[in-house]
């Protein structure tokens, strides 16, 4: 009996989805069940990669769980390089940097609204809790949460605003300092919000 091929998942971004989308990702490891992330060692290896990206504006990730044997993020994707591509790159860095067996390709979700992203954030904390593995989601240490600058601007819904043709990392500064239209006018928050 032939199984069943396996198909790819697609990981592009539509056009018509805002730049600074948020997306729900899973990464599984493989055998399941092995506990490859929940070690002192490869566990800070794997967040300590998650941040270099987020520092690097390679992504803006508002949340990573590493669980024993799988992670869950939260990530905002410049449109550039793309989910997948963003993804694979990291996935082969840690790889062969920290010998984690990763599952072929990864599950990805886009959140539509804010009544989502805070669905999943509460999700993926309390993931540690429902498997028994700690006993209050403050206690789980295996988590990167950066609050270390604004998220992409998101209108009143919860969706990242209609591209201005600005890459994700100016937008993720655009709460601090003014940010130059195609146009040259100068636009603040100051500005945008007396403009609405």
């Amino acid at each position: 009996m032939d199984l069943p091929v396996r198909k790819k998942l697609p990981h592009t971004i539509p056009q018509w989805v805002a730049e600074g989308s948020w997306f729900f990702i899973t990464i599984n490891c493989v055998p399941p069940g092995k506990n490859q992330f929940c070690r002192a060692e490869t566990g800070d290896a794997v967040l300590a990669a998650m941040k270099f990206n987020h520092k690097r504006f390679v992504w803006h990730c508002r949340l990573c769980l590493l669980m024993p044997d799988h992670l869950h993020a939260i990530i905002a994707f410049p449109r550039e390089s793309g989910v997948q591509t963003t993804v694979k790159n990291w996935k082969k860095f840690v790889a062969g940097k920290h010998g984690v067996d990763w599952q072929r390709d990864f599950f990805d979700h886009r959140l539509r609204d804010r009544r989502e992203l805070e669905e999943k954030t509460s999700y993926v904390l309390m993931n540690p809790v429902r498997k028994g593995l700690c006993e209050r989601a403050e206690d789980w240490v295996w988590v990167y949460r950066p609050n270390d600058r604004p998220p992409p601007v998101l209108d009143k819904v919860g969706r990242a605003p209609i591209d201005r043709g600005m890459p994700l990392t100016a937008r993720c500064n655009e709460r601090r300092a003014p940010i130059r239209l195609r146009s040259g006018q100068a636009v603040t928050r100051a500005t945008r919000a007396a403009a609405a």
